[in-house]
């Protein structure tokens, strides 16, 4: 389904990226799993049309997505759940959920997706009219997954979901996403909480220094002794 292809890309004269080559089949869930500053967030930024390639090429079903803007991207197949949520606090979760269906596609579809993201995330349902700020750390993050759903995405793209959420909470949210994924949906995951990401995957890439080191199955890489050592604290 999505293909990145020897993509180098960075922010000025700085590369964050170096000659990655990055594989999700449909039906997937694949994780890149690396340290801070490694190029995780700048490799979902790619994906999604937020940073542009200086060489290589990212194809979805086969086709570029180099000369497509951003929201062409969305509109393509591609949702991305940004690394801090960027939820709209002022507004309340359904307008949150209405915004993530903007495209006349997903508008058609509104009334059944956002009865099935309701399924999935009770509790959104029960706080529909509340403010988005006011909702805890972990309700966010639902919140910002469910908006990513409305618009009908053929890929998901998670960027630390867990990030600043409370051990309780990140165990709460990962079985969250397996429900996610059980929906048939395509999942790219960046996470630094390495133990439950390699649970989580089909497959998995290490990313370090803005090259991929390491790459396979993700139990493969969860039982190799380097990443167990520096990643999954064992």
């Amino acid at each position: 389904m999505l293909e990145v292809s020897s993509v180098t890309a960075g922010y000025g004269e700085f590369t964050a990226l170096w000659d990655v080559n990055l594989v999700v089949n449909a039906g997937e869930a694949v994780a890149v799993v690396g340290p801070n500053g490694a190029g995780k967030t700048t490799l979902m930024r790619v994906i999604s049309g937020l940073v542009r390639v200086r060489a290589g090429e990212v194809r979805l079903e086969g086709r570029s997505l180099g000369a497509e803007p951003a929201h062409g991207i969305v509109a393509r197949g591609i949702a991305h759940v940004p690394e801090g949520r960027r939820i709209f606090p002022k507004l309340t979760v359904e307008e949150n959920l209405k915004m993530g269906a903007f495209l006349p596609a997903a508008r058609r579809r509104y009334a059944g997706t956002v009865a099935r993201v309701y399924e999935l995330f009770p509790v959104l349902a029960e706080r529909r009219r509340q403010r988005a700020g006011t909702l805890s750390g972990g309700e966010q993050q639902m919140l910002a997954i469910g908006r990513a759903l409305m618009s009908g995405p053929k890929l998901i793209l998670l960027d630390e979901p867990s990030l600043g959420l409370a051990p309780v909470m990140v165990l709460r949210l990962f079985d969250l996403i397996r429900r996610v994924r059980e929906e048939g949906y395509t999942i790219l995951i960046v996470e630094q909480n390495v133990r439950q990401v390699l649970s989580l995957a089909d497959r998995a890439y290490l990313l370090e220094v803005g090259r991929i080191r390491v790459e396979g199955r993700a139990a493969d890489l969860a039982d190799q002794d380097f990443v167990r050592q520096a990643y999954v604290g064992l």
